[in-house]
This record gives C-alpha cells, structure tokens and sequence, in this order.
C-alpha cells in the first residue's frame, strides 16, 4: 500500500496594521488621487527655498508650516489573502493629530472653550503672550526677556474687569521610522490604489503627554490658579483615551483644568472635529492621569534587572542571591 504523502500547508500571512498618513495638506490620503499624491510627495524632495507655499485650510489666511504637511497620522489594514489596503474603521481608525494648528477648523473649537469657560461665543484670540521672564542680572540696564509663554489667549471683548481663559493645544508625536519613507514610496507606487505605509511607527502618547505636555501645566496653571483663570487643554479623542483616568470636579468652579475632547467624523470625503466631551480636573489628577503608569513589584523589577544584565554579559553567568 503506497505511503500517503503529507501535504505541507502554506503559511498565510498575518494581516498587517500599520499607522501612515491620514490627512496631507488638509485632505484624506485616501481622497487624493493618485496624482496628487505622488505632487505631493514630490514638493517633500525639492530644497526648502524651493518648496511652493500651500495654504493651511485649518487657519485664517496661513499657509502649512507643518514639515512634509502631514496633518494627522491614520492605521491602515493590508488584507492578509489579497494584498488589499484600506483605512481601520471605528473607534480604531480615529486620526491622530499631529499639528497642532489641525484644532484650529473654523475657530469652533475656540467658540466652543470660550462658550464653556467664559460665557462667551465669540473671543478674541491672541496668541503667544510671555508669561514668564528670565530672572534679574547683574547688568541693570539689560530688561527681561520672555522664557515662556501661554500659546493662546481668548478674552471676552469689551469685558471691564478683563474676561480671560488661557489654551494649550497638544497634538501627538509619534514614534518610528520618519515619513520620508512613505514619501518616497508613494512617488514610486504604480496604480490609484493606497500604498501600504512603508515604515513602523506609532503615536507616541508619553512623549506627548508626560514629557510635553505635563511640564505645560506644571508651569503655568499654579499661577493662573493663584489669579483665579483657567487653563484649557484641547486634544483628540485618542489622545485622551490614551491617558491614565483622572478625578473629575463636578462643576467648573472646582476645576483648575479643563480638558476639552475632540473627534473625528467622516463625511463626503472630509474628516471634521466635532466636540466629544469636556472634563473639569484639578491640576494634581491632571498630573495623576498624564502620569498613568502603576509601579510594578521590587521582585518584578529585579528580574527584570538580571535579565538585562544577563544579556549583557552574553555567556557569563550573573549571580544572585
């Protein structure tokens, strides 16, 4: 009786999630021809000086000072069987602002904290006004210089005493290989589909929030709670997410933060923010949500010790006790 013989099975491939561009100049990646992608693909490899200016449809009257022109990042799916990429759905595939100036659509989200904080709809907006200054000197006739400063103010106009609330807006940093590599790939990518991202990354909350953002408050919001102003913090909805959970204060009144959460939705083509949520924290649980990390046990942690210095010294043994 002949051997049966055994058939040996192919290994499919995984499907592939990848995070690459979600809005180019304002737009949807996958709203752009396939032309238009590879122009503007094709602006990122000319010299600075010779880079035409696009305008911003984010801002009043300014043109994208954002390198490469990247608004928000998006995870894309390649389907395992046919190759096929598409943009995740659902609460997965929500953009992840990367520009700040992304918050700036139709000045709604300025009506909105104005309306919120201050009674108001429509504010006054100033930017970047110093609100720290360099110490004194030995030389007397040198005058202080700004150190730092609140990125906008909004202000009630006419209001007698002076109406104020202060805003910072955080986008995210991400993580990986830099978006060059997809540039260059959608200049050689052949067909109107989307080209799978070439490289890894991901939005990098840590950096975003406890290392950039947290230092934010630290600074400013003793002082502005010592002057009974608010703080207004504006982020994305995954941004948010992404924090550790945060005691909230039942009315504004008991709040020194308030955070303001915006979403994405998808219509015709576009992506618009529309307001999520808001939530009123003290700056201590600000503090306590940005952290967002448990410390793990003495025991775990000095495993985790060995293991390093196990693999460090390669075939050496590592004593414990």
């Amino acid at each position: 009786m002949p051997k049966s013989k055994l058939v040996k099975r192919k290994e499919r491939k995984p499907t592939e999630f990848r995070f690459g561009i979600g809005e180019w100049y304002g737009t949807p990646l996958v709203s752009l021809t396939s032309g238009e992608r590879r122009r503007f693909a094709d602006l990122q490899f000319l010299p600075k000086s010779e880079r035409p200016e696009i305008a911003c449809p984010f801002q009043v009257d300014a043109a994208c000072k954002k390198a490469g022109g990247v608004c928000s990042l998006r995870l894309y799916r390649r389907q395992a069987e046919t190759g096929e990429v598409r943009p995740v759905t659902g609460e997965r595939g929500q953009p992840r602002t990367l520009c700040p100036s992304r918050f700036e659509e139709g000045q709604e989200v300025y009506h909105w904290v104005a309306e919120t904080v201050l009674g108001c709809r429509g504010p006054l907006i100033l930017n970047e006004i110093g609100f720290l200054e360099s110490p004194p000197t030995a030389d007397a006739a040198a005058a202080p210089s700004d150190v730092g400063r609140i990125d906008k103010v909004l202000v009630v106009p006419n209001s007698h005493p002076l109406s104020w609330c202060a805003l910072e807006a955080q986008a995210v940093y991400f993580q990986g290989r830099a978006m060059g590599n997809d540039f260059a790939a959608i200049r050689e990518h052949a067909g109107d589909s989307v080209p799978f991202p070439k490289a890894v990354r991901r939005p990098d909350y840590r950096s975003s929030g406890p290392k950039r953002l947290m230092p934010q408050l630290q600074i400013k919001v003793p002082s502005l709670r010592r002057w009974g102003k608010k703080m207004a913090v504006v982020v994305d909805h995954s941004f948010f997410a992404a924090l550790g959970r945060m005691r909230t204060a039942s009315h504004i009144s008991n709040c020194d933060v308030a955070w303001f959460v915006v979403r994405y939705e998808e219509s015709g083509g576009q992506f618009r923010l529309v307001p999520d949520a808001v939530k009123f924290t003290t700056l201590e649980d600000s503090v306590e949500g940005l952290t967002a990390g448990v410390p793990v046990s003495l025991e775990t942690f000095e495993k985790r010790i060995l293991a390093k210095l196990k693999r460090l010294s390669g075939p050496r043994q590592v004593a414990s006790d």
